[in-house]
């Protein structure tokens, strides 16, 4: 997706599809969402097969989706993908889970997942970080959105004490699952992609919890701390713990890496910026906002009206699926200043990369502690980063992001 928006003059609001991959791929939705905002901030739009949704765009009325979960309903479904098809983890998985039980099992994870409590991961992200950019070192051509895949899963395997050697393909199958009509990973049609993804991960986690179980001992891992967790008076059942297992697994890999590789993008496109934080690394963590804002890495998610309701100046009707585009938000021009803008000294940065709501991303400290690491160490490590070959898109309307990255690095000079 392209993360510079083109011009608008062309946009046809009778005639946009965004469900379709190659506007991701190829396009530019941000002219289109510039266009949705100002014109029709709901849109309304039928697929070819009858299936059909709101879309919201502005940075309130996403808020407002997002945030209000009696009227926004998460539990049947929140991937734009499962349009149409209630989804079979709702009350189970907790993205797919509406308070208060939602809150209760959030709440019992998250206590591991503070900016306080994953700051003792700090070096152990930074030694992964440093071993991922030495082979940039060299100065030949390497590609960073290919190896950046991996990156997350060196910290969210280990803390859900999954073994080193599943984790290459615990990555390749949940980018099947945000990306299943991409050629990278497609196996056949889209719907036998995402069946065949969910079946293996999940086959794998019930054989971890089951190994897990007869492992016994003190809780461990985030894995083991699932499965002692307790919500409505009674533990998670293997089925449940499988699900939040899952759900952490594709909130790490999911979209980490293409905020590192779209902002690294940007960066080389904006040299003016890429010195401002060389010349004063304090200004790394707004470096770290700015990009979050800037590649919206989960561009959307999706609700279900549970009543007939106004928002964004128009009625949707109870039952209606409602996608709130994240992508959108953090361009409008009502909440940011030049929100077309890259700008890595941005006084007033709240976006709504990490979601909003109930379902604000319970793994957003740990994303930001990666990414700061990740771009103190790019900047200590190297005095130049440069494009060696064209990106290559995502095939995704739900995860923006890159297959591709291709770069030629020049090292810092040792003082």
């Amino acid at each position: 997706m392209r993360l510079t928006a083109g011009s608008s003059d062309a946009v046809d609001l009778d005639h946009v599809d965004l469900f379709d991959p190659e506007l991701f791929a190829l396009g530019d939705p941000h002219a289109i969402w510039d266009v949705m905002r100002a014109e029709a901030p709901l849109h309304h739009q039928t697929l070819p097969d009858g299936r059909t949704f709101w879309s919201v765009t502005r940075y309130e009325d996403v808020c407002r989706v997002l945030g209000d979960h009696r009227v926004f309903t998460s539990e049947r479904g929140t991937v734009v993908t499962q349009l149409g098809q209630d989804d079979i983890a709702a009350g189970m998985l907790m993205t797919s889970t509406d308070p208060p039980r939602h809150t209760e099992v959030r709440r019992s994870i998250s206590g591991r997942l503070t900016a306080r409590a994953v700051a003792s991961w700090e070096e152990r992200i930074r030694r992964a970080v440093v071993g991922f950019l030495e082979p940039a070192l060299d100065g030949g051509r390497w590609d960073l959105a290919e190896g950046a895949w991996r990156l997350p899963m060196i910290v969210a395997g280990a803390l859900l004490g999954i073994p080193e050697r599943d984790w290459d393909e615990l990555v390749r199958l949940t980018a099947m699952v945000t990306a299943p009509t991409d050629p990278e990973f497609r196996i056949g049609a889209e719907h036998a992609t995402l069946t065949i993804a969910h079946h293996e991960i999940f086959e794998y986690l019930n054989a971890h919890i089951r190994q897990r179980r007869a492992a016994g001992g003190e809780a461990e891992t985030l894995f083991d701390h699932l499965m002692a967790v307790r919500a409505g008076g009674a533990p998670l059942t293997d089925e449940e713990i499988a699900y939040d297992a899952y759900s952490l697994l594709l909130g790490a890999n999911a979209t980490t890496p293409h905020t590192l590789s779209g902002t690294v993008l940007t960066l080389i496109e904006r040299p003016e910026q890429f010195d401002k934080v060389q010349a004063d690394p304090s200004l790394t963590p707004a470096l770290v906002e700015e990009g979050l804002r800037w590649t919206s890495a989960a561009c959307n998610f999706m609700r279900y009206a549970t009543a007939d309701t106004d928002v964004a100046g128009g009625t949707v009707r109870a039952g209606d699926a409602v996608v709130a585009w994240i992508g959108s938000a953090n361009r409008d021009e009502a909440q940011f200043a030049a929100p077309h803008q890259f700008d890595v000294v941005r006084a007033e940065n709240r976006h709504v990369a990490f979601g909003f709501g109930p379902h604000y991303c319970i793994g957003a400290p740990l994303a930001r502690m990666t990414a700061r690491i990740f771009f103190e160490e790019l900047f200590r490590m190297f005095a130049s980063v440069e494009l060696d070959g064209e990106p290559q898109h995502l095939r995704s309307i739900f995860i923006a992001g890159m297959t591709h990255l291709p770069l030629v690095t020049r090292k810092r000079a040792t003082p």
